[in-house]
């Protein structure tokens, strides 16, 4: 079964946490890795999202490693709405 990965970023304005990191992560844009698998039997291509990843920190210091951790796509679309909304 093959997976598709998509590549995208998420623009936070403000400080934010998350439920899977300890620390509060800063503002900045992030990489966002969504990987799906493709769901067989339909009559259309459908996919089923297995994965949601998110890059930190956001611009990592010379000689800082990046971490990569799972996120709720409910929990990441709350947060970036409270963002937006200047409830972070």
């Amino acid at each position: 079964m093959s997976t598709r990965t998509t590549l995208t970023s998420v623009t936070f304005n403000r400080p934010f946490t998350l439920s899977a990191v300890d620390e509060e992560q800063p503002a900045g844009t992030y990489r966002l890795v969504t990987e799906e698998e493709p769901i067989e039997g339909l009559s259309f291509g459908a996919y089923l999202r297995t994965a949601t990843m998110l890059h930190l920190p956001a611009a990592p210091a010379p000689g800082q490693t990046r971490q990569v951790v799972p996120v709720d796509p409910d929990e990441l679309s709350a947060l970036l709405a409270a963002d937006k909304d200047g409830l972070t």
